[in-house]
């Protein structure tokens, strides 16, 4: 599966964010990353579906709605109104995951799971057959310009066995924290087919260059290994 690119729009100009989304989109984004956090599951607060529905109108691109929040039950029909394309909620921050992610797909969205760094992929396996994203952390959520983590590199391998084994390949893996150029190579070699980031694109000058350059860097390990 081909590597899709998703800024992630916590690093943007909020004061410009629909030039910021313009940047992305003619850049050659494949899909428009939204963190959204609740100051409790996580330790900042970002945005609601009230911005959502602005970016809706902003955009054609796919929105990729992260919710880092408590109890995400309750604001999934919000964020369905408000044009959210794909919602993925936190395997740590769900009571019931299968209904959770039940309720996303009855909206008429895709529902992910994400899984923090220290959390291990068996809470994916009783819902393999209910994904349509997972989102794995490779940095503690809550903030922008972390370091990555590469001891999560394993994990995105064993989620891709997990898939597989289950019948679900075409489901995409998406790895969200400290990607760049380098650690986007890591990634997508293990199995990444989704790369969220933030700062080495939003941060970088030149959008459609950052874009360019994650592409060109899992297309030459493909190369390697081929």
């Amino acid at each position: 599966m081909a590597v899709l690119v998703a800024p992630s729009i916590l690093s943007a100009d909020f004061a410009n964010l629909a030039s910021e989304l313009k940047r992305a989109e003619d850049g050659g984004a494949d899909w428009i990353h939204v963190d959204v956090m609740d100051g409790h599951f996580v330790p900042n607060l970002t945005i609601g579906a009230p911005v959502v529905r602005s970016i809706r109108a902003a955009t054609g691109l796919p929105l990729d709605v992260h919710l880092m929040i408590t109890d995400p039950d309750r604001y999934l029909g919000d964020f369905a109104q408000a044009g959210s394309n794909y919602v993925t909620v936190h395997a740590e921050a769900c009571l019931h995951l299968q209904r959770t992610l039940s309720q996303i797909k009855a909206l008429g969205m895709k529902a992910g799971v994400a899984l923090n760094p220290s959390t291990p992929e068996d809470h994916l396996q009783y819902v393999l057959g209910d994904l349509d994203l997972v989102l794995i952390m490779s940095v503690n959520p809550g903030f922008g310009g972390q370091r990555f983590i590469e001891a999560v590199v394993p994990k995105i391998a064993r989620v891709k066995s997990m898939l597989a084994d289950a019948g679900r390949s075409g489901v995409p893996i998406s790895v969200d924290g400290g990607i760049d150029a380098a650690t986007g190579k890591l990634v997508h070699e293990a199995g990444a087919t989704v790369l969220v980031a933030g700062k080495s694109i939003y941060g970088s000058g030149d959008v459609g260059k950052a874009i360019a350059k994650l592409r060109e860097g899992c297309a030459n390990k493909a190369k390697t290994h081929a």
